[in-house]
């Protein structure tokens, strides 16, 4: 298994390297720029969950990002220490009801489970929370 790791504070402008650092390694891998896109969108969404609800826009809070690779499969791991997350008490939307109310924000879990083909979230004594998003390289 391969595996590479980011470390970088819970700030919105480090979304930015975040990005860049998955989108290389996944290229590498051999996704098509199509699934990059998916997969850096993902990630990126749940590096600013992080941010917003587990930081609560605290700065000096890090979050890691790892990569592992093997066997045709792809996982991106976002590691933090915030506010636990229960990914059970979020509802599946309701597309037309969200649109004709034009919401802004609320659909990073629903689409993190739309771009990859599996997202687990875990949690443990250590006050550490992780999302991990998987995608299958299809030869």
């Amino acid at each position: 298994m391969k595996t590479q790791t980011l470390q970088v504070e819970s700030r919105t402008e480090q979304l930015v390297s975040v990005r860049d650092f998955i989108a290389g390694a996944a290229r590498a891998f051999g996704f098509s720029d199509e699934e990059v896109g998916k997969i850096t969108l993902a990630a990126d969404e749940a590096c600013t969950n992080v941010i917003k609800h587990a930081y609560k826009y605290d700065p000096t809070k890090v979050i890691h990002v790892v990569i592992e690779s093997e066997d045709g499969r792809f996982d991106v791991i976002i590691r933090d220490s915030g506010t636990h997350f229960d990914p059970g008490t979020i509802a599946q939307p309701d597309m037309k009801e969200y649109l004709s109310h034009f919401r802004r924000g609320g659909l990073g879990v629903h689409l993190m489970k739309t771009l990859m083909d599996k997202v687990e979230y875990t949690g443990n004594p250590e006050h550490v929370n992780e999302v991990r998003l998987t995608k299958y390289l299809n030869r």
